[in-house]
């Protein structure tokens, strides 16, 4: 079975974004940024492949991405349509209209549709974001991928934005960068 994995940056107080979307404050740098390219190519968006030396490099974890509406709109304000062609895209929002054949807009429960992707053969699934999102899925992540970044904001999107539901995860992985950075796995238990 494919697993769900929500694979995100963060800040130390568990924001995934500022107030207003805002993510620009995230580095991509140094010995983080070389273990990003080299363990998840396919995370990183096709307007950058190619000046990161990206093009032709196979996808290692996943196969299928998985976005709220806040996360694909930035592509969207930019002219990308379709941000991740290596992968099979879906968008949940009930609002959007299709914008590239490339990619699905969903407008029903992701609920459904994840159940479904994970009993199809192939890689797992990446969960991109947003932060409500998540918390729809949260029963169905098996895996969390945390990259932990050193900075505060206060007030943001956080990484899970819905109810209260404590759920316990195990720590199986802790990779420290001189960056500041730590990219921590989690199981679910």
């Amino acid at each position: 079975m494919r697993k769900l994995t929500y694979y995100i940056a963060s800040t130390l107080d568990g924001f995934i974004a500022g107030p207003d979307g805002q993510f620009d404050f995230f580095s991509f740098e140094g010995d983080s940024s070389a273990a990003i390219l080299t363990d998840y190519p396919e995370t990183i968006p096709i307007q950058a492949r190619e000046p990161l030396g990206l093009t032709g490099v196979a996808n290692k974890r996943f196969d299928t991405i998985l976005m709220g509406r806040g996360s694909y709109e930035p592509g969207l304000a930019v002219g990308v349509t379709s941000p991740y062609p290596h992968l099979k895209q879906y968008v949940f929002s009930r609002t959007l209209t299709g914008t590239d054949p490339e990619v699905e807009i969903v407008s029903s429960d992701p609920v459904e549709l994840v159940r479904s992707l994970k009993q199809q053969d192939g890689m797992d699934i990446w969960l991109c974001g947003g932060g409500k999102l998540a918390a729809q899925l949260l029963p169905y992540i098996d895996e969390l991928v945390i990259k932990l970044n050193p900075i505060v904001l206060g007030s943001g999107i956080p990484l899970f934005d819905g109810p209260f539901a404590p759920t316990r995860f195990t720590l199986t992985d802790t990779r420290p960068f001189d960056t500041g950075v730590v990219i921590m796995t989690y199981v679910r238990n």
